[in-house]
């Protein structure tokens, strides 16, 4: 019971501080993962992948799957309401004062920060994830620490999705591929 507790708040403080979507609960959900041991950096590694390229966003496939594997059914549901509550009980209290209160120059001002804190939490989470994915370990020197194999797949990838403009899907296909073929 204690558990099922915990993992509830430990999501809802990432889904009242997560401002600006899933990406932004990046920085919160590594952080989780150097508090319990619910999840490695690994695992939400891979699952900011299977999130990418399936329905859903990235802090709630996140949230049900750290709850229902460390502690069941009714621990990913405990987890996911966890997250979305606060966004609900926001979104409820907005919406009643927004309409009274949209033209005040303070409501205004308080959008626009918003705005700067989401940037510094998407930025945050880009860093994190180059660092996940394109670092090597344990390396001798700063040349030996890039993965230059990611690198260019990357690359590669951004390149061919701005020139041919195909569908995502393909592209993650593409990505899956290469990953299995040169063993990622």
């Amino acid at each position: 019971m204690m558990l099922f507790i915990t993992m509830f708040l430990e999501f809802f403080k990432v889904g009242l501080f997560s401002v600006g979507g899933g990406l932004a609960t990046l920085p919160f959900l590594f952080e989780l993962t150097r508090k319990y041991d619910w999840f490695t950096a690994e695992e939400l590694t891979n699952m900011i992948a299977v999130s990418e390229s399936s329905p859903g966003p990235i802090g709630v496939n996140m949230a049900t799957y750290a709850g229902v594997t460390t502690g069941g059914v009714f621990c990913g549901i405990s987890t996911t309401l966890g997250l979305i509550a606060p966004s609900i009980i926001v979104i409820l209290i907005i919406s009643y004062f927004l309409e009274k209160f949209k033209e005040n120059k303070i409501v205004k001002s308080l959008f626009y920060g918003l705005r700067a804190a989401v940037t510094g939490l998407l930025t945050v989470s880009i860093l994190t994830i180059f660092k996940q994915n394109f670092l090597v370990k344990d390396a001798e020197n700063i040349w030996m620490m890039l993965d230059y194999t990611k690198i260019v797949l990357f690359g590669v990838l951004v390149f061919l999705s701005m020139k041919f403009k195909k569908h995502p899907v393909l592209y993650i296909i593409i990505g899956a591929v290469c990953g299995i073929l040169l063993g990622f």
